[in-house]
């Protein structure tokens, strides 16, 4: 996926401002080394440097890109999450708004338990079960309508209920201490546009072969379809559902 990473700092900067918080449960400290898995442009990585040595890894280009030039002083490499390599391991591996996206979840968590110290703890936080599904379910819904059945149908995300993931953490060897599955309605940017621009930023592969006309139709009827539910005191806001996970490599 090509990401629009002017898009994603300008309207979507709420994906690191809320990582932010999880940065706290990381708890880095001095002479650790940490890796950041999916470090997007590079803002959760620049903070963790505050107080532990940290690589950022991410699958996107344009966004391993943009980390570079925002923070040249830290170590940033194009890597997937399910095949990334490193000759040392790592005292902590941090996650933020990434997993979601990845398709083979077993390689991921063998992987990441691989490149872990013995003691080396895992913190995460991703789309859980029932993530966005009010915008999700419109969209499927409005592409239907207009006639884009197989578009409608694509399955792009990985939003497990909490049995589901740590199961596949503990098959792994990881030891899970905490896991969390809840609601945060998340504030979106723009007052106007606010789900068109959500679906712009993230479901783009939605669209595959639909030309620009159609594509309008279909954002205008999903943003006016979720209102009800997802305009409040004149904002919007998409129906956020997070899984928050802390796990040990004993």
């Amino acid at each position: 996926m090509n990401w629009n990473v002017s898009l994603y700092n300008e309207k979507h900067g709420f994906v690191y401002q809320y990582g932010s918080q999880l940065i706290d449960l990381l708890n880095p400290k001095e002479g650790e080394l940490i890796l950041d898995l999916g470090c997007g442009s590079g803002q959760l990585t620049s903070k963790i440097s505050e107080s532990a040595s940290v690589i950022g890894i991410d699958s996107s280009e344009e966004m391993i890109k943009a980390s570079q030039d925002l923070f040249p002083e830290i170590d940033f490499y194009q890597m997937n999450a399910d095949s990334f390599s490193f000759d040392q391991s790592f005292d902590a591996i941090f996650s933020n708004a990434v997993l979601h996206w990845v398709k083979d979840q077993k390689t991921t968590t063998t992987n990441m338990f691989n490149h872990l110290n013995t003691g080396g703890r895992l913190v995460v936080e991703f789309g859980g079960y029932g993530n966005v599904a009010t915008i999700v379910d419109a969209l499927r819904w409005s592409l239907k309508n207009h006639g884009f059945d197989e578009n409608a149908v694509l399955e792009r995300w990985y939003f497990p209920s909490i049995s589901e993931y740590t199961s596949l953490l503990e098959d792994a060897g990881f030891e899970v201490s905490l896991a969390q599955l809840y609601d945060r309605p998340t504030l979106l940017e723009s007052k106007n546009e606010g789900i068109k621009d959500w679906i712009e930023m993230f479901g783009t592969h939605f669209f595959q072969g639909i030309d620009t006309k159609d594509k309008a139709a279909i954002l205008t009827e999903v943003q006016d379809k979720v209102r009800s539910t997802c305009f409040k005191d004149g904002q919007w806001h998409a129906d956020y559902r997070r899984i928050r996970i802390m796990a040990v490599k004993k």
